[in-house]
């Protein structure tokens, strides 16, 4: 059976306090209370812009042994070159530091620009590139530009990296990318949200999702119902399987597995929705005699 990892798009944001963050709580001690009341984190900073290897090794030091960062890959990467010249861009993502965390590094986003059309040959050489193992970044990072100026390649602890990609054009949802994604082990995010389409294609050994909200998006709860819905699909991907109407766009069989880790990530924030949901939702996945609802 896999494991189920219930988590939180980022900590810092102002309107939890006094709501996730107790209002006397200072900042610099966020991280170490959502570590607390979650399985795992999604690093934000990553996607803005270069990080320190000191700030990397102070969101290691947080947390405890088993817990998870998933990493948001460098818009530089998807946004601005978008996935063109990799060799040299995701060099540069490796080289900041990221490999500090060691084997608290979870999964590695790459979220793509809503405008970006499918292109296969550009997916294949943006696939091509990304490492699935530290050995294979660190020798990646190392073919760095001089836009990082602190350069860090981690502890030297051997294990493997996952790689995720988030696509919110309806383009993608084909063939050839199902087949590009499964033959790098790349698993294609179910990302819900209430602005692009949506999929439950599974493509890798792990499932990786990310509740975004409805209407709107980043602005609205899930209710009892609706988390319901998520725990009795979610149980499902965990235990190998998938649900009986998965929204797919293949009729592929899925990559067999006895059991699946599953990633699972709020990012309704705003309003203080996503801490709330994340321990909702983590509730009716303990109780192993709980039924799910209707969404």
């Amino acid at each position: 059976m896999g494991r189920v990892r219930v988590g939180l798009s980022g900590w810092n944001y102002d309107d939890w306090r006094g709501d996730f963050y107790p209002r006397d709580l200072p900042k610099r001690r966020w991280l170490e209370h959502a570590i607390r009341e979650v399985d795992t984190l999604e690093v934000n900073g990553t996607f803005y812009g270069l990080v320190s290897p000191d700030t990397v090794r102070s969101w290691r030091a947080a947390a405890p042994r088993g817990f998870t960062f998933a990493v948001k890959g460098s818009r530089y990467v998807t946004h601005q070159k978008k996935l063109r010249d990799a060799d040299r861009t995701v060099a540069n993502f490796f080289a900041q530091g990221v490999l500090e965390l060691d084997d608290a590094l979870g999964p590695v986003l790459w979220q793509l620009p809503a405008n970006l059309h499918f292109d296969e040959d550009r997916v294949e050489q943006f696939l091509s590139v990304l490492p699935h193992h530290t050995d294979d970044a660190v020798a990646l990072a190392r073919r760095h530009d001089d836009r990082v100026r602190e350069v860090a390649y981690g502890p030297g602890t051997a294990h493997r990296i996952r790689h995720v990609l988030e696509v919110r054009h309806e383009s993608y949802w084909c063939d050839a990318m199902a087949r590009l994604a499964r033959r790098h082990g790349v698993a294609l995010v179910f990302s819900h949200a209430g602005d692009w389409p949506y999929t439950e294609e599974v493509t890798a050994g792990f499932v990786y999702l990310r509740l975004h909200g409805t209407d709107p998006t980043y602005a609205s709860a899930y209710d009892d119902d609706a988390l319901g819905w998520w725990a009795d699909r979610i149980r499902a991907w965990r235990d190998g399987g998938q649900p009986s109407d998965a929204h797919r766009f293949t009729d592929r069989t899925p990559p067999r597995r006895r059991g699946r880790d599953v990633y699972v990530y709020f990012d309704n924030d705003q309003g203080g929705h996503a801490p709330r949901d994340a321990a909702r939702l983590r509730a009716l996945l303990a109780d192993r005699h709980g039924r799910g609802g209707r969404r």
